[in-house]
């Protein structure tokens, strides 16, 4: 009971209480409205997208898991300082990308709390990090994709680089979303034409081939390298440390300065190795005139600088990244690591495939191979290599040149290098029938 003569008995907030009376009031809100509190919480520009739009389906069931209440997304961008980013100097790169990610995971926060003091329900998910990464191994550990949202919200195009590029800023953004309970009177849709304006520079400054001038890309050479210091590739660190018998022994194989710069992305934030395409592209209204004015110039002066760079190219053993920078940039030091990307079921290696597929690696091969998996995890699966490209598909079809059988737990230890296939072939928990070169052969497609 309130006692109406007590001044510490909570009194009810009809200020707040009228807000959210007429928010619910409201069916649909106006897109205008919304987007002029999110600029005013510190966006560069934003979007707006209905939840239940056709190109949204592959992520609408996880967004409903996060924010069950989700009607609409609200994308937004933060513009990056371009010469930051161009800079040779990687802990000047680095820096303005955390800023700017800070910058937008502040904005989102403001917008929420506006949203929410209004009577309306909403989340924001992060920039990057922190992620789900319960999920590392066997699914996405990015609660939602944020290019898709900027995309599907008229915010830019993805590029050759696959990047989102947005019509003014170009290349140089980075992109939140928030999830928000209501509907909103008028979304908006995709551009109608790209801003990338197909010069190919990003292929050319790629330091590990990722990127092919041919609209190729190949992400697990462009993680192992550019996220050297984060996810996979802290994985793969601590596996050297675990490993080394002495400081002697760890030392034989992590340099000093390999060994502070981890130790500076733990205390300050990850160094990217990389995101020389972003630095490069030249698309994008503010930017495209100092490209268009001066090719050579704009070649000399941003995009040498950093193809010359003196630097460490972290490859996988025997990767088509590997080649690529003996070939392309000799000058570059390869060093050989692994990225700590382990598959935790055989439904995931199957999925990754297309994802760690080394085309140039598989050239001359044209076969075609089931797989048959047995155990806890019983599925088959057919992979046919031909022409260097990689097709994947459930169950068996066509006609097999090698045949697989193997148990689900067995395949998964050769995976993880815990055992070798040699020896899960003898104890014949791996079954090949046909050419063991083609499965050797197999191997070499994925470093």
């Amino acid at each position: 009971m309130i006692d109406k003569n007590n001044p510490l008995t909570p009194k009810p907030c009809r200020g707040r209480d009228a807000i959210a009376s007429s928010a619910a009031s409201h069916q649909k809100f106006s897109a205008a409205d919304l987007k002029q509190m999110c600029r005013e919480c510190g966006a560069d520009d934003v979007g707006i997208v209905e939840i239940d739009r056709l190109a949204l389906v592959s992520e609408k069931e996880g967004i409903l898991s996060l924010f069950p209440w989700t009607k609409s997304l609200v994308s937004f961008v933060g513009r990056i300082n371009r010469e930051n980013l161009r800079s040779p100097a990687r802990s000047i790169a680095s820096l303005e990308l955390h800023q700017v990610e800070e910058g937008l995971n502040s904005t989102a926060q403001k917008f929420v709390a506006m949203l929410e003091r209004a009577g309306i329900r909403a989340a924001n998910p992060a920039v990057g990090f922190p992620m789900e990464t319960d999920n590392w191994g066997s699914g996405k550990i990015q609660v939602l994709s944020h290019k898709l949202m900027a995309v599907e919200a008229g915010l830019g195009k993805m590029g050759l680089h696959r990047n989102v590029i947005h019509p003014v800023f170009g290349s140089f953004v980075l992109l939140n979303t928030v999830l928000i309970d209501v509907e909103v009177e008028e979304y908006d849709s995709p551009l109608d034409y790209n801003p990338c304006i197909d010069c190919k520079l990003c292929a050319a400054a790629c330091p590990t081939g990722a990127i092919s001038s041919d609209g190729f890309f190949n992400p697990v050479n462009c993680l192992t390298h550019t996220y050297r210091e984060l996810i996979g590739g802290f994985s793969d660190w601590v596996d050297n440390v675990a490993a080394s018998k002495s400081s002697r022994d760890y030392r034989a194989k992590i340099s000093d300065a390999e060994t502070v710069s981890m130790w500076q992305s733990l205390a300050y934030g990850p160094c990217y190795k990389s995101v020389y395409c972003m630095a490069v592209c030249p698309a994008g209204d503010e930017v495209i005139s100092q490209f268009a004015n001066d090719r050579k110039a704009f070649v000399a002066n941003v995009v040498k600088p950093l193809q010359q760079r003196e630097e460490t190219v972290y490859v996988l053993p025997g990767s088509d990244a590997e080649s690529h920078v003996m070939r392309a940039f000799p000058h570059k030091k390869i060093k050989r690591v692994g990225n700590g990307v382990r598959p935790k079921t055989v439904a995931n290696f199957i999925s990754s495939m297309s994802f760690a597929f080394q085309r140039d690696q598989s050239a001359g091969l044209n076969a075609t191979y089931h797989f048959t998996f047995r155990g806890c995890e019983p599925c088959e699966a057919t992979v046919i290599i031909k022409d260097k490209s990689l097709v994947v598909e459930k169950g068996h079809t066509g006609i097999a040149d090698i045949c697989i059988s193997a148990d689900t737990g067995a395949w998964l230890r050769v995976l993880h290098k815990e055992t070798s296939l040699v020896k899960e072939i003898l104890l014949r928990r791996i079954r090949v029938k046909g050419p063991l070169q083609l499965l050797k052969a197999f191997g070499k497609c994925f470093a």
